[in-house]
């Protein structure tokens, strides 16, 4: 794979990841705590998607190294927010492991790709 067909891959993933995680959270009953939950995980998981399209029209590799690190942290977070939900939502478990499984994958791909970034770097 090409490093343009990966781009476009995980383009495509983290954007349709973050679509299954927001029709997810429309599915769970409304509580004080749920929400605030919600809020802050529809934030990361869109983040993550927004800011690795950022990555990919990096003008320099320092700039293509800092936006790789903000993914990482967006990406984390969403891996978070969802061990959280894990933890409060009793009902829906296989789809929440589903979630955790692949927000797992992608914080592993970013780590990764960021760790590559910052070699070249120096970093």
């Amino acid at each position: 794979m090409t490093n343009e067909e990966f781009a476009n891959w995980f383009k495509r993933k983290t954007k349709l990841f973050a679509i299954e995680v927001t029709k997810f959270l429309e599915k769970i009953p409304n509580s004080p705590s749920i929400n605030v939950i919600r809020f802050q995980l529809i934030k990361s998981v869109t983040s993550t998607a927004a800011n690795y399209r950022a990555v990919c029209r990096a003008r320099s590799d320092n700039e293509f190294y800092a936006k790789y690190c903000i993914v990482v942290e967006e990406a984390d977070e969403t891996l978070f927010w969802l061990e959280m939900i894990e933890g409060l939502e009793k009902d829906n478990q296989n789809k929440i492991k589903t979630l955790l499984k692949e927000s797992s994958e992608i914080v592993a791909i970013c780590t990764k790709a960021k760790k590559a970034a910052g070699k070249r770097l120096g970093k």
